[in-house]
């Protein structure tokens, strides 16, 4: 099942446990949490993308959200972001999510790529799946 938005502190988040560990934004040993990535999200009419800075080079970060924003012919906001134990897994707070047209409750499909998660609204699924393929190309 989707998971939906959420509010956390001052902004809105989703819980991205499975997602996150596919896409390598947490490593854990032995049940407890090694390392979280350092992210920053980048806001588009629909889709936000999650990426990890420490294992995207700039270059392919450039590819991504121009990809993104051609597609879907916006840029809102690139923030720096965090990823947090919550409950029994994970969320990512996601600045910039309000003006991308996301709300609280709202389905939030979340795809993972390598270093990457691509979180798409209603009608944004053929953009997400193609940011995906561009980053499983990149590797």
């Amino acid at each position: 099942m989707t998971n939906k938005i959420k509010r956390s502190g001052d902004g809105l988040a989703l819980q991205v446990t499975k997602p996150a560990r596919a896409a390598g934004l947490v490593e854990e040993t032995d049940d407890q949490t090694t390392r979280l990535a350092d992210i920053r999200v980048f806001a588009f009419d629909g889709l936000l993308l999650v990426i990890d800075l420490d294992h995207i080079t700039d270059e392919n970060i450039v590819e991504l959200a121009t990809t993104a924003a051609l597609d879907t012919v916006s840029i809102y906001r690139v923030t720096g972001s965090s990823l947090q134990i919550a409950g029994n897994g994970y969320q990512v707070q996601l600045p910039g999510a309000t003006d991308a047209g996301f709300h609280v409750g709202d389905q939030a499909p979340c795809s993972p790529a390598p270093n990457l998660l691509v979180i798409a609204a209603a009608g944004s699924e053929r953009v997400a799946a193609n940011i995906v393929t561009i980053r499983r190309e990149q590797l």
